[in-house]
């Protein structure tokens, strides 16, 4: 805990209903830091709240006046936050030849402008004091477009490259950008992957550590990332996704290599 120094600081994560962002939530909380846990899901925030002893707000990133409710309300209750941890988003199917411009446009409302969003409205009083962190949960898919899957990899690329200019425009302030790009991970949202035993197995053969991410492991680097022990790290990536995305030649059959 105190290696870290994360004990006593004020954190904000938002998507942290459930999944990787829960488990964000959880890692922060187990480190000692007050956390606020955002999520459009009003019932499901306020019960991962509950169950960590975090404050749980239904909060929409995607509204400036959602987000102005909630600030005002962790301020009140918490305290000044220190940490932002961007990490609300969403996938849905769609083909570029036929996505529809409004599907494509509310998933870079959420995935992205809202990251941009939630960046303004708790970074700016970081500036104002001087210091702060901002971890924003990308993909590899920012990195290896995921074909039939929308607005998302372009969405994903565009978080690397928003972290990357914060990092620029507000590190003369003392405010840190980074992001942490899963790769294959494990959560309520792609459990579906794995009902299937083959589809499982398939999945965890293309992983170089033979197993699929779990939500810790994402959260573990996002904990090194806001603390104290990243204080001189800025507009950096880090994988998290058991060496996946180093397989492309791998994937070449080349006879007498093999």
């Amino acid at each position: 805990m105190s290696w870290l120094g994360l004990d006593g600081r004020c954190a904000v994560v938002t998507g942290a209903g459930g999944g990787i962002g829960k488990a964000i939530a959880e890692a922060l909380v187990a480190q000692g830091a007050k956390v606020a846990l955002l999520d459009l899901n009003g019932d499901a925030v306020a019960a991962a709240a509950q169950e960590m002893g975090g404050l749980g707000l239904a909060c929409d990133v995607t509204s400036d006046e959602s987000l102005g409710h909630a600030a005002a309300a962790i301020e009140a209750q918490l305290g000044p936050v220190d940490i932002l941890v961007n990490n609300a988003a969403f996938l849905s199917p769609g083909a570029l030849a036929e996505v529809d411009i409004a599907a494509w446009q509310k998933m870079l409302d959420v995935n992205l402008t809202g990251y941009l969003r939630c960046a303004q409205c708790f970074g700016r009083p970081m500036l104002a004091r001087g210091q702060g962190a901002l971890v924003h949960v990308g993909s590899i898919s920012g990195n290896h477009q995921q074909a039939f899957s929308n607005a998302y990899s372009a969405s994903k690329a565009a978080v690397s490259m928003l972290s990357r200019q914060l990092a620029y425009e507000w590190g003369p302030q003392g405010v840190r950008s980074n992001v942490v790009a899963p790769g294959l991970v494990r959560t309520p949202l792609s459990e579906a992957f794995y009902a299937d035993a083959k589809t499982k197995a398939a999945r965890e053969a293309v992983v170089p550590m033979r197993r699929i991410g779990r939500v810790e492991d994402i959260a573990e680097a996002v904990l090194f990332l806001a603390s104290d022990r990243a204080s001189y790290v800025s507009g950096q990536e880090i994988i998290v996704d058991g060496g996946y995305a180093q397989t492309l030649m791998s994937h070449v059959p080349r006879p007498g290599y093999n």
